[in-house]
Parts: structure tokens; C-alpha cells; sequence
């Protein structure tokens, strides 16, 4: 049905009683042969017209501009008359009692006259929840057709939003660039406008950067419409399309301190809470947390819920909030939606709370969704998290739901589903060793589901959307090698448009596909101008993280640094800094970012950003800082760059584990037998610039043990050694003496495919060799092989890694 008819039936037979008494007025309408009859009857009987009279006055206004030629029409005098805006009013009002055709009829000869009355009538469909149906595709159509007349900014977004659910990409695309040039060229955009612009763009789901960086400025342009309301929409925007914006965040974060003192009811506070709590400081965390355990018992089932996310997104470790806001979603807990107690579920698991009467009940609700929900994503996302709750034994009920519904499933809610079951497994003894009990049979059948799907994918763009939240152990051994042959398969599918996202999931698998990557570097290469500067990164970084040099390389390597090199302002701080580790593994130090990096401007915004950005993220960060401040050093002194991060690296060592693994012990054993004893070996060194390495030992010219002269050498010794001041303990090396790096790789050192070392392992081997080093790398698959399956064996592949290297 194109309107909710059912909901107003009362108002329906209303409106037909005094349809049939008002029968003489729809008869003086049609018997009007001029604009200026229809308004004065118009004007004489607002109160009487009801949705016949309004669609047939509209419809004859337009049949005289037919009748008449283009010249002698007077459509601006029609649109303007106010006795018309009276007829559009009330076209609005009385959508819900229009039929489907004198809707579509009303609809088609409102557009004739007005675009912001289409948008207007529009929105009345779109707040009655009418997202897909075929009225809004006749606005869609009717959109694309006029599209290129349309010059008003509140017209177009809120047309945007309304039919973003019936769109094709090509007509997407078409309105993207059609907001884009509004935006360039008119002198005034509403706030407003924007924050539509950018709902567009999270109803189709689309992270398009430009689109999204012109609307942010006209939000930092318009810091007075920056209250809690706009700043908490806007952030929820930004957080579903993942895009970051250091700039606004710290426009936000100081109007949100300066809110703080002013947020004393629970409406405000939990909005203020959510806003600022993931990006402030200890101390006003603390604050936070404080003031929300005494506004607890105020929170309503909403709020409870919003307060509840926010600290598993910060973390919160506060046992005291925890619990009371656990008690206060129990008692709330019949209330929420399935989706709801899937985010309460996943909470509080997280943030280890312990309450088991509450997850007792969360599981009976969630059973209960599930037994009755038939929509396959649904009953993933319940399964997923009934698998997270504190529970020995896997539910025969899930079992069966799961049973029913796999076939009908994508691969994202196959892989919820066998990621549930595989963690069942491990926590039910009682079948840890059975391959033959309903968990085992229904994971087979998923896996067999999920290769049939890889098999008949044909379109590219579906199939990424569908791996692009997969994760987990099921993925990486059962699919990832049928996916990556299907993406073979679809390889020429790979365009400018979706080039950025295959990257990323390329990433993701960590499987080393030549094919696939020589593909990325064609396309990149012919199309670099189309794409986002700050999407280089995402190009760049399977090739560097692992190690691999496309038949292009230099002229894909020199495109992107073209690229991006004169548009480095539009990065953010922290992404400029992950851009160039990523480019110095792969040999490449673009004078252009290594001087923007490291200055002290640059870096001052890199502290700022790094006090708003999440704990993972802020880590990484700071160490890949670390790490091109390093390669800077090593390979390019001429930048005369200097080593800042000597307290960094000293804070970092003190909060290492230090810990060994068994093949790490018996190689430790080993070498002190091959040298002669422990003296002639020393373990878990730290070289200049802070490399750790397993083993160090020192031959003389003549491949003979050196001892060293104290084991106890302290770090302040060990680091005034290079390539030009070596030292043994604090005395010179010998004439000829040489430095061994013994280094044991494990799995994560290669790619999951192959025996190809990783790009972050042959950095590492190339600085240790300007350190001074020669470098002994023992691969996890030579060392646990059958051909080294005995101590001899080993003792004597030691040997000949170690003396005999040039």
C-alpha cells in the first residue's frame, strides 16, 4: 500500500461521510475554467475541502497551464497565491486519506509547480515510515529526472533522505555530486542542510570522504548550532560511517567541557556522557563516572542503555558503576528490543561485570527472541551473543534455529553462527572431543553453505559487503582461501570505486595473492586522480605490510606519493603518521611528509589528536611514531632528524613481558653447546634505537666465540654502540668481529599463504644490518619440521646458519 490507510480508519470513514455531502463543491471546481475561480472557491471553503476537492483543484490548476502555450503561462503567479500554499498545506495534512492514485496524481501536479513543495510533501511520507514504497519511488523518479534544476540546499537533502532506500548506485552517485556542487557554489548552507547530507550518506551506508569533509566545515563553520543535541546526532553519524575529524572533535570536546557543569538532569548527562566520556582525560572520566553514580537511580530504560555502551566503548573499569547500572538494567530488562539486549549483552560481558541472576535472565529473553525471530541477520546477532554469556552448554534450541535458517543466510551471519558454535565447543568438555555431535554436524554444514555461496558470487561489490565485519578463526581456516580464489575469479570487478575496500580486506586476511595485488596497483595506477588523497594509505598498505613489489613498483609507488604529496593538509595528523612507516617499510621516505611530520606544529596537533583518540588507536600510534623516527635515523641522516623517542622506548621496556616460547628455550640451550657455554651468548638484547632481538652472539674474524665480559651489561652501556662505536660490554670489538642476530619468526612473521617474511620483520633485518649486525633468521617452519626432528638435527642446522654466513 503507498499510505498507512489502516491506521486511520476512524478518520477515513469521517472523511467519506462529508466527501458524499459535499458534492456540489467538487462540482463547482470542475465547472472552473480559470485559475483565479478555483482560488476564490478555494478560499470561500477551506474547512469543507477534503482530499478529492484538494487533488482535483491541484489537478485543474494544472490542466489550464497545459491548455495554455509558454508563453502565456503564469505558473510563478499560480505557486505564489497564497490561496495555493492553502492547497499545498492541506495536501500535506491529508496524505494519509488520499487512495494510492489520487496520491501519485496529487503528487505528480504539486511538482509541476514547486520542487520544495515535492520535498516538503516528501518528508510527511518519510516521518510515517513509508522508507520503500512505491510512492517514494515515484518521487525518486520524478528527482532524477529534475535533478539538474534543482539550486536549493534544504530541497535537495531532504529529498536525499527520503529516498535513499529506493536508489541505484549510479543515481547515488549522481546526488552525491550533485550535494557536492551546491555546497561549492552556494553562499549560505544551513547547518542543517549538512547534517542531512551526511544521514544521506549513512542510509546508503557510503563513507565518501569529500562529501563528508564539505559538510564538516560548514558544521565548524556554525559553532553556535553546536549544542548537545547536534553534537550527539552528529557524532552518531560519524562513528556508523567511521569517520574522524580531529578538528571538530576538539571544537566538541571544549563545548562539552564547558557544558559539564550545566548537565544536571538525566536527559542532558546522558548525552553528555556518551559525547565526551570516550575522548576526555582521566580526570574528567573520573568526573563523569562520579556524577553518573549518583544520577543512576535516575536513568531511564533508554538511558541505562546509552550510559551502559558508552563504558564499554571507554573501557570503564569502575566496579561500583558497573554494578549499579547492571541492577538498573535488570530491572529494566524486560523492556528492550532484541537488538537492544544484544548491545546489553555484549556490554557487559565486556566490561567483566558479574552478575548471574542478570545474565540468567538475559539468556531466557534472548531464547525467547530467538525461538520466534525468522529473520536470518536477527537470529545471528541473538545466537552470537547468547554464545558470550557465562554458559557451560550450547542450547539444543539454538541448535535448531540455526538448523532452520543457514540456508537462507549471507556469509557474514554464517560466520556469527559458526563463531557462536566453535566457542560453545571449547567451553562444553563434553564435547571437546566429539566430531560427530550436532554443534560438529551443523559447523560442517555452514562450511559447506559458505563455500557454495563463494562459488556462485558473481558480483564484487555484494560479496564485499558481505565480508566486511567477518572475522575469527572459522573465516581464516575454513573460507579464506575460497574467498580470495573467488575474488580471483571476480578480479576484474575491481575498480576505482571499490579499490579502498578490497584493500582493506585484503589486509584483513593477510593472504599474500599476487594476482590480486598487481590488480590494485593497475588500477590505482590508471585512475589515482579519482580517488581520495587520503586513500593512498589503504592502496599502500598491503603492499608494505606484506612485502610485496608489484611489476609497476616504482611508477605505483611514485603515483601514490605524487598524489597525496600536494594535498598532505587534508590528512589527519595520526593517518599522515601511519603513511609514512608504512612507506619507510617499503624503502620510500618522500622529503615532502618526512618535513611535515617532523616539525614541531605538526607534532603539537599529533598531541592534541592523541588525547581525543581511542586507547588502541593512540598506542599504535605512538609507536609507529616511534618507529619512523627510527627509520629515519637508520636510512636517511641527511633529513638530520633527531631521535626523540630515547624515554618512549624506556617506558615501553619496563612494561614487557619478556616471555619466551619453547622452540625460543631449546635454541637458547642449544647455542650455549654450539658456543662453548652460556658466557658466549646473551639473551633478549636491546640494540641502539630499541630493537629487541632473541640472541646476540660475537665471532671473531676466524668464526671463534667471543665471551662476554659481563653478562649484567645495563641498557645505558649497550646503547652507545653503532655502526662507527662498537662495543664488547665497554671494551672495542676485535679487528674482524662480527655481531650475530639469532632471531626465531613465528607464524605472525609471514604471510598466512606462504614463507614470505612480512614488511615490519624486513625492516627490522635491514636496520639491525646498518647497526652492524648479521642476521640469523630461524623460520617457525624450518625449525618444527620433520627434517629437524632431533636434537642432532638442530644442533646442526644452529651450526650452519651461524658459521657459515658470510
Amino acid at each position: 500500500m503507498l499510505c498507512v490507510r489502516h491506521i486511520y480508519a476512524f478518520a477515513m470513514r469521517r472523511c467519506q461521510f462529508r466527501t458524499l455531502s459535499s458534492d456540489t463543491l467538487l462540482s463547482q471546481l470542475n465547472s472552473c475554467t480559470t485559475e483565479d475561480q478555483v482560488f476564490d472557491l478555494v478560499g470561500k471553503n477551506k474547512a469543507k475541502l477534503s482530499e478529492k476537492h484538494v487533488g482535483s483543484a491541484i489537478s485543474l490548476l494544472w490542466k489550464f497551464q497545459k491548455e495554455k502555450s509558454h508563453l502565456l503561462r503564469n505558473i510563478d503567479y499560480v505557486k505564489n497565491h497564497s490561496q495555493f500554499l492553502t492547497l499545498r498545506i492541506l495536501a500535506e495534512n491529508k496524505i494519509e486519506f488520499m487512495d494510492n492514485d489520487l496520491l501519485v496524481d496529487t503528487l505528480y501536479n504539486v511538482l509541476r509547480f514547486s520542487l520544495p513543495t515535492l520535498s516538503k510533501f516528501a518528508l510527511c511520507l518519510n516521518e510515517q515510515q513509508m522508507y520503500s514504497s512505491p510512492l517514494i519511488g515515484k518521487i525518486a523518479d520524478i528527482v532524477n529526472v529534475n535533478l539538474d534544476s534543482i539550486q536549493d540546499t534544504r530541497v535537495l537533502s531532504v529529498l536525499m533522505i527520503s529516498i535513499s532506500s529506493v536508489i541505484s548506485r549510479n543515481f547515488r552517485e549522481r546526488l552525491i555530486q550533485k550535494a557536492e556542487l551546491l555546497l561549492e557554489t552556494v553562499n549560505f548552507i544551513s547547518f542543517n542542510h549538512a547534517r542531512r547530507m551526511v544521514q544521506f550518506l549513512r542510509n546508503v551506508r557510503l563513507t565518501y570522504r569529500p562529501l563528508l569533509e564539505k559538510c564538516n566545515k560548514v558544521f565548524l563553520e556554525n559553532p553556535s548550532q553546536l549544542d548537545l543535541e547536534n553534537i550527539s546526532l552528529i557524532l552518531g553519524l560519524y562513528q556508523s560511517l567511521q569517520f574522524n575529524n580531529t578538528e571538530f572533535r576538539l571544537v566538541i570536546k571544549q563545548k562539552l567541557m564547558e557544558t559539564i557543569d550545566d548537565c544536571n538532569n538525566p536527559v542532558s548527562f546522558t548525552r553528555l556522557f556518551a559525547a565526551l566520556g570516550p575522548m576526555a582525560g582521566q580526570e574528567v572520566r573520573e568526573r563523569l563516572i562520579a556524577t553518573a553514580l549518583l544520577m543512576a537511580e535516575e536513568f531511564n530504560c533508554h538511558q541505562a542503555l546509552v550510559v551502559v555502551e558508552t563504558m564499554e566503548e571507554m573501557e570503564c573499569r569502575n566496579s561500583h558503576l558497573i554494578q549499579k547500572i547492571a541492577s538498573l538494567l535488570h530491572k529494566y530488562l524486560d523492556k528492550y528490543k532484541p537488538t537492544e539486549l544484544a548491545k546489553i549483552t555484549q556490554a557487559l560481558v565486556l566490561l567483566h561485570c558479574h552478575n548471574a541472576e542478570l545474565y540468567t535472565k538475559l539468556r531466557r529473553l534472548l531464547v525467547g527472541y530467538l525461538q520466534v525471530n525468522v529473520v536470518p541477520s536477527d537470529i545471528s546477532m541473538l545466537t552470537r551473543v547468547l554464545s558470550m554469556l557465562p554458559s557451560s552448554q550450547v542450547d539444543e534450541v539454538v541448535i535448531n534455529r540455526v538448523d532452520a535458517v543457514w540456508p537462507q543466510c549471507n556469509l557474514s551471519d554464517l560466520s556469527s553462527f559458526a563463531t557462536a558454535l566453535v566457542r560453545w565447543v571449547r567451553h562444553d568438555q563434553s564435547h571437546q572431543q566429539s566430531t560427530s555431535g550436532p554443534s560438529a554436524k551443523l559447523l560442517q554444514k555452514l562450511s559447506n553453505c559458505g563455500y557454495q555461496r563463494l562459488q556462485k558470487a558473481s558480483d564484487l561489490d555484494q560479496l564485499l559487503e558481505e565480508l566486511r565485519y567477518i572475522s575469527g578463526e572459522w573465516f581464516e581456516e575454513i573460507l579464506v582461501e575460497e574467498t580470495i580464489n573467488t575474488c580471483q575469479r571476480l578480479m576484474d570487478q575491481i575498480t576505482w570505486m571499490n579499490v579502498l575496500e578490497f584493500s582493506s580486506f585484503l589486509i584483513k586476511t593477510n593472504y599474500r595473492c599476487t594476482p590480486l595485488l598487481d590488480r590494485i596497483a593497475s588500477v590505482a595506477v590508471q585512475h589515482m586522480s579519482k580517488i581520495h588523497p587520503s586513500g593512498t594509505y589503504n592502496l599502500l598498505l598491503p603492499f608494505t605490510v606484506m612485502n610485496y613489489e608489484p611489476p609497476q613498483s616504482e611508477e605505483f609507488f611514485e603515483t601514490c606519493i605524487q598524489h597525496f604529496s600536494s594535498h598532505l593538509g587534508c590528512f589527519e595528523p595520526h593517518l599522515l603518521v601511519l603513511l609514512g612507516y608504512s612507506l619507510a617499510i617499503a624503502e620510500y621516505f618522500p622529503p615532502a611528509l618526512i618535513n611535515a611530520i617532523f616539525n614541531v606544529d605538526f607534532l603539537t596537533k599529533l598531541d592534541a589528536q592523541l588525547e581525543i583518540l581511542p586507547d588502541t588507536l593512540n598506542w599504535r600510534v605512538r609507536l609507529r611514531l616511534m618507529e619512523l623516527n627510527r627509520a629515519v635515523c637508520l636510512e636517511c641522516p641527511e633529513f638530520q632528524i633527531p631521535w626523540f623517542h630515547e624515554r618512549y622506548c624506556q617506558q615501553m621496556q619496563r612494561k614487557g613481558n619478556g616471555s619466551t616460547n619453547t622452540a625460543q628455550q631449546q635454541i637458547h640451550r642449544m647455542l650455549g653447546e654450539i658456543l662453548g657455554g652460556s658466557q658466549y651468548a646473551k639473551v633478549s638484547v636491546l640494540t641502539p634505537y630499541y630493537y629487541g632481538i632473541d640472541f646476540e652472539c660475537i665471532l671473531d674474524k676466524n668464526k671463534k666465540p667471543l665471551p662476554y665480559m659481563d653478562q649484567s651489561i645495563v641498557l645505558a652501556d649497550l646503547v652507545q654502540w653503532g655502526p662507527d662505536i662498537q662495543l664488547l660490554g665497554k671494551k672495542g670489538l676485535p679487528p674482524g668481529a662480527q655481531r650475530i642476530a639469532v632471531e626465531f619468526l613465528d607464524s605472525k612473521a609471514f604471510c598466512k599463504n606462504s614463507c614470505h617474511l612480512k614488511g615490519e620483520i624486513a625492516i627490522k633485518k635491514r636496520h639491525l644490518e646498518i647497526l652492524g649486525y648479521q642476521v640469523v633468521q630461524i623460520p617457525h617452519f624450518e625449525w618444527n619440521s620433520m627434517e629437524l626432528s632431533s636434537k642432532d638435527a638442530w644442533m646442526e642446522y644452529l651450526k650452519k646458519n651461524i658459521f657459515e654466513t658470510k
